[in-house]
């Protein structure tokens, strides 16, 4: 039933025209290898940037990329992935597709998704997609959810009428 023999496979028989037409007349080219792709291959994501302890920022900070804190920022943070560390202290508007609270923040928190840890210390409203708040966090402030929380405008006051 199993044979290693191609005796009995499908193939160009001896005398058939398939076994004299070089290679090159295919009808088809092969697709050329990966390695002569014009195209750059994607780059690895970078490590997230870490603020040690012993560092202060006084700024804001933006980034396309991961932030983790473990010191002390008076600023807005903007950034992918945002996770305050258990000892950091952000005084700010932080803003992320991602924030991870383990430490404190003063200021509004927006993000697609907000976890805050059993550590967290949030004083501030919470504009999210999706929230998860672990039990023994404190948080003062409200929650709101929205479709798009890092685009849309928060104000409450009406639009300037135009004059």
């Amino acid at each position: 039933m199993f044979s290693k023999s191609k005796i009995n496979e499908p193939g160009p028989k001896a005398g058939s025209d398939e076994t004299t037409k070089p290679a090159a007349a295919a009808e088809k080219p092969a697709m050329p290898p990966r390695a002569t792709d014009p195209a750059p291959a994607p780059k690895a994501k970078p490590p997230a940037s870490q603020l040690s302890s012993d560092l202060h920022i006084t700024g804001n900070l933006k980034t396309t990329g991961d932030i983790q804190i473990e010191g002390q920022i008076d600023g807005d943070i903007r950034a992918h992935l945002l996770t305050v560390g258990e000892g950091a202290t952000v005084r700010g508007e932080v803003v992320a597709d991602d924030v991870v609270v383990n430490g404190r923040v003063v200021g509004r928190v927006r993000g697609l998704k907000v976890r805050l840890t059993s550590t967290a210390r949030v004083e501030g409203d919470i504009i999210h997609k999706t929230i998860a708040i672990e039990s023994g966090a404190h948080f003062e402030g409200s929650v709101q959810r929205q479709d798009d929380p890092l685009n849309a405008s928060t104000d409450t006051k009406p639009a300037a009428k135009p004059e």
